[in-house]
């Protein structure tokens, strides 16, 4: 080529490109980011390889004495164009995620901070209701603040300056604007001793903020200052200062760890749990009951059940149960202290006084199969790490909790409790809590009919000042030694008062479904059971002290079978679960000291088979089936909004749907959904919310609610859909569709690193209370994904952990959360967990996602994976089995055994039915979700820029004056 042709090639070239920056600024406006970002990255990279063949062939030819220098030159041009090609195809991958992250849609600011403010007033609402007064001795409180020894108060405790606002991971929220404890005091009308806390600021140690996505489970620490690091002058000054100190406590749990089990590397020892109180605590504790204080009052700041026995020693005369609380709740702690605030919180988990009495502590951990040792590489660039399979047996059947607790010192034949025993076992029953006032509950009413118990009670407040009280209702049934296992009390009803002004009276009417005091019999009916003999229905204080009872007859057993299914499912449960029992014995009220485990389960060799169902399996295709039809119809998903799932139009509509279509659908749904060109749907945004909106792509943090657990600790299902409403609020002004939440395992242990996300040890109370929350969240168009479904009740080894139960224990206890939330509660979408049950992943699990969710319970909507980072968790498997959409901000879509079968085609389409219908049935359509994607914008004019100067590059080096380059073959420049 001649100098002359290869410049009128160059000026070409700057044509094209003066042209493509031209089309990349044009182009937003007129095709799908998805159409623009792949044609930026097919192209340029296209562009790039041919510049890069080109330099290697010019380099191969050229023979010239400067051929070193050149080649140098050459080599590093065709780098830069392979970077342009690596950095393009990285674009690609993460496109979803950059779109989120950069080009979020314009916000009303003005609307966002009016739905800031009222989730902040929501949260200090729920937690006026949701902490518990454990302890008021002497009617120590409420403190007088028109007296000024009672005004001023002491704060003794490093939580004083360390308070466990929530948790960290996807539950975790922006701390930095909370009420602090201090704020709080002040807000209600105290002075704080600003001495004693400059010293625990002094004193405090460096920590990580909480609302990093940080998933290594909670900040652990204990760091407690030792009495020798006080100052006899700060001591004198706070006897001085006030008659009252306050002695905070605070314990922390985060995603991705369980709290230890021994905390000699926190600060604390070895023979000391994280949730006993340390050396040091307890020596700060003995210092401050020991000064000259009139009123100690302990603050006890978690979200995990502690041991508190110490509670009841001398020199403690009140003691208050804070939570997790979030943003605001902190003004609620100075309201309630100062008696503004009635507390009418109830715990919503038993206290006992050893937390690792209960039989499920010795089945929580980590337990190896020894002979499964391989080599697990994580998704997303995780790497490659060494891994044994790991499982957990609940030995424990339903005797979680309460269940346990309330049953095990119970005579079997009589009824009778020892008493004695019992309340050497537990501090705290669950639903236990003081009240500043006193009431009466009197049962007014009660009929029966062959469906539905009724119980009316009138609540009266005999006290002196207003207040809310708690009724509730727990049925015994009858219990036959040998036969179903069924727990002594189980709660079947509550509600809530409204305040009542001292002397005045509010009725209220429970009801209870007959059919709800069934058991499920999976060794012999493989059904519900509702055995016949004397049902005792209680109304009580809590789950141990009886107000008053009726009983309730079942003359004939009653099997909930095929024919005769119970009015609250689709069609009669069977069982589903029959292969995740395992080889187990569970416990027994029939035979405690049989059966009751006694020590801690240990690392174990797996079976041969064993091994081989926890591998990866292939993927099964039916040849008899038929490929679905493709056609177009014109319609858009918008079309389908109100039509109801099994309307024909919908086939119509998933005509319209390539494989192609389908498959981005279903592989791309890391915090939203994709965009779909052929029934113009748009993408959605959907991000984590447990504890409020909290994006791990884009750093949104909304405002942080109060944990779970608080919420659950109201018993009030109104407040609960009421903050869901207020929480969806605040999702539409971000232009939100979806919220990863409310999180609704159980507290099986309370040493799981997660409990602040969940809301209770009680399947019942969980369920009642998300229900409500989901109801509120979905009024306003924003589906929820309830989770993490199901038995994902601890952090440790959650990634494809082995599950073992019994078919009662996953239905009563551990699905009842989710199986209200969808009944109820109306939830169109569920995530599903990172473990296993049985050897199957829960997100591939045919009985827990189709023959459960959808065929009994009625489920109608899209279940999405947990974070898809790790190897077990397969798109091809999941769709066939009831899963739809894979939470992958990088994509995993689904392999040719699915887009190139018939059977693949079939779950494809099935999985994008039941995307499309959750999201057509949600706001969508009136958030903003079409921006002007300037990233992709600039992204094209950099590929062309980079191009361009790389191609300049080349020619520079190729037609250069021969005076710069004297050669000994000119006829090669």
């Amino acid at each position: 080529m001649s100098k002359t042709n290869g410049k009128k090639v160059f000026a070409i070239a700057l044509s094209i490109m003066l042209a493509l920056i031209i089309a990349t600024i044009i182009a937003p406006f007129f095709v799908s980011l998805s159409e623009l970002v792949t044609s930026f990255i097919v192209g340029t990279s296209i562009l790039a390889i041919v510049i890069f063949i080109f330099a290697f062939i010019w380099t191969k030819r050229n023979k010239t004495e400067k051929k070193n220098k050149r080649r140098v030159l050459v080599s590093l041009l065709s780098i830069a164009s392979i970077a342009v090609i690596v950095l393009n195809g990285a674009v690609l991958n993460y496109v979803g995620v950059i779109d989120q992250y950069l080009s979020a849609a314009e916000v009303d600011e003005e609307a966002v901070a009016a739905a800031e403010a009222d989730s902040k007033a929501m949260t200090e609402k729920v937690s006026d209701e949701g902490m518990v007064l454990l302890e008021n001795k002497n009617n120590a409180l409420p403190l007088d603040t028109a007296n000024e020894s009672e005004k001023n108060v002491n704060v003794f405790g490093q939580a004083s300056v360390k308070l466990v606002y929530g948790g960290s991971g996807s539950g975790a929220g922006d701390e930095s604007n909370n009420i602090n404890l201090q704020q709080g005091l002040e807000n209600a009308g105290f002075t704080v001793n600003a001495d004693l806390t400059d010293f625990y600021q002094e004193h405090k140690p460096e920590q990580e903020e909480q609302n990093n996505f940080n998933l290594d489970g909670g900040d652990y620490t204990l760091s407690e200052p030792a009495p020798s690091d006080f100052s006899d002058e700060l001591l004198t000054s706070a006897e001085e200062f006030s008659d009252v100190a306050l002695v905070t406590l605070a314990r922390s749990g985060g995603e991705g760890g369980d709290l230890p089990m021994e905390t000699s590397e926190y600060g604390g020892s070895e023979d000391r749990h994280y949730l006993e109180i340390s050396e040091a605590e307890q020596e700060m504790i003995d210092m401050v009951t020991s000064m000259d204080f009139e009123k100690v009052i302990v603050v006890i700041n978690s979200s995990n059940a502690m041991e508190l026995g110490f509670l009841e020693n001398e020199g403690i005369d009140g003691a208050i149960w804070v939570g997790g609380p979030g943003s605001t709740g902190m003004n609620s702690f100075g309201k309630i202290l100062a008696g503004t605030v009635n507390p009418s919180g109830r715990l919503a988990d038993t206290y006992a006084y050893d937390v690792t009495s209960s039989p499920a502590f010795y089945n929580q951990g980590d337990f190896k199969y020894t002979n499964t040792e391989h080599t697990s590489t994580q998704k997303m660039g995780g790497g490659e790490s060494q891994k044994f399979r790991t499982f957990l047996n609940y030995e424990e059947g339903i005797y979680v909790g309460y269940r346990y607790y309330e049953t095990r010192y119970v005579d079997n034949e009589t009824r009778e409790v020892d008493e004695a025993a019992y309340s050497e076992a537990v501090q705290y029953p669950f639903g236990y809590g003081q009240s500043y006032t006193d009431f009466t509950q009197e049962i007014t009413d009660y009929t029966t009919t062959d469906d539905t118990i009724t119980m009316t009670v009138d609540v009266t407040n005999t006290g002196d000042v207003a207040g809310k009280e708690v009724v509730q209702l727990y049925y015994t049934a009858p219990y036959y030694e040998g036969e179903i296992e069924k727990s002594h009390v189980v709660l079947g009803a509550f509600d809530k008062t409204e305040t009542l002004e001292p002397g005045a009276t509010e009725t209220i009417t429970l009801e209870l479904a007959v059919e709800d005091m069934a058991s499920y019999d999976y060794a012999n009916e493989g059904a519900y059971v509702l055995d016949e003999g004397t049902y005792n229905i209680k109304l009580m204080n809590n789950a141990h002290e009886v107000i008053d009872s009726r009983d309730y007859e079942v003359s004939d057993r009653t099997v909930y079978n095929e024919g005769n299914k119970r009015d609250s499912d689709q069609v009669a449960a069977t069982n589903q679960f029959e292969d995740a029992q395992g080889d187990l014995t569970f416990v027994s009220r029939a035979d405690w000291e049989g059966t009751l485990p006694t020590e801690r389960t240990e690392n174990k060799e797996a079976s041969q088979e064993l091994v081989e169902a926890l591998q990866k399996q292939p993927v099964e295709n039916n040849p008899d089936d038929e490929d679905v039809t493709f056609a177009d119809h014109g319609l858009d998903l918008e079309d389908m909004a109100g039509l109801p799932y099994d309307d024909p139009q919908w086939d119509q509509l998933l005509e319209q749907l390539s494989v192609a279509d389908m498959s981005k659908l279903i592989g791309h749904g890391g915090y939203s959904t994709a965009e779909i060109e052929s029934i113009n749907k748009p993408q959605t945004i959907d991000y984590d919310g447990p504890a409020g909106i909290n994006s791990l792509l884009t750093g949104l943090n909304g405002v942080q609610f109060m944990s779970e657990v608080v919420l659950a600790s109201t018993w009030n299902t109104d407040l609960a859909q009421e903050m869901g409403e207020t929480l969806a609020n605040e999702a539409e002004v971000h232009n939100i569709s979806g919220l990863y939440a409310p999180s609704m395992n159980i507290h099986r242990t309370p040493f799981s690193g997660r409990n602040f996300e969940y809301y209770s040890e009680d399947g019942f109370l969980s369920g009642k209370i998300g229900a409500a929350e989901v109801a509120g969240i979905n009024s306003k168009g924003v589906y929820t994904y309830i989770k993490h479904y199901a038995l994902n009740d601890q952090e440790t080894n959650r990634d494809g952990v082995a599950t073992w139960s019994n078919e009662q224990a996953i239905r009563e206890i551990y699905l009842e959360p989710f199986e209200l939330s969808v009944k109820e509660g109306g939830s169109t979408a569920v995530m599903s967990a990172f473990n296993r049950i049985g050897t199957v992943w829960a997100g591939e699990h045919e009985g827990l996602l189709r023959d459960v969710l959808r065929n009994e319970w009625g489920f109608r909507g899209m279940v999405i994976t947990d974070m898809d980072v790790f190897p077990h968790m397969h798109p091809d498997h999941a769709i066939r089995n009831g899963g739809d959409l894979m939470l992958s901000p990088v994509g995993d879509e689904p392999t040719e055994e699915t887009t190139e079968t018939n059977t693949g085609h079939q779950a494809m389409r099935q999985a994008s039915h039941n995307i499309l219908y959750t999201v057509a049935n949600s706001n969508v359509f009136d958030v903003k979700t079409d921006v002007y994607p300037l990233w992709a914008m600039f992204l094209g004019i950099g590929n062309v820029l980079a191009l361009g100067l790389i191609a300049l590059g080349f020619y520079k080096i190729a037609y250069r004056k021969p005076k710069q380059y004297a050669t000994d073959n000119p006829e090669n420049i």
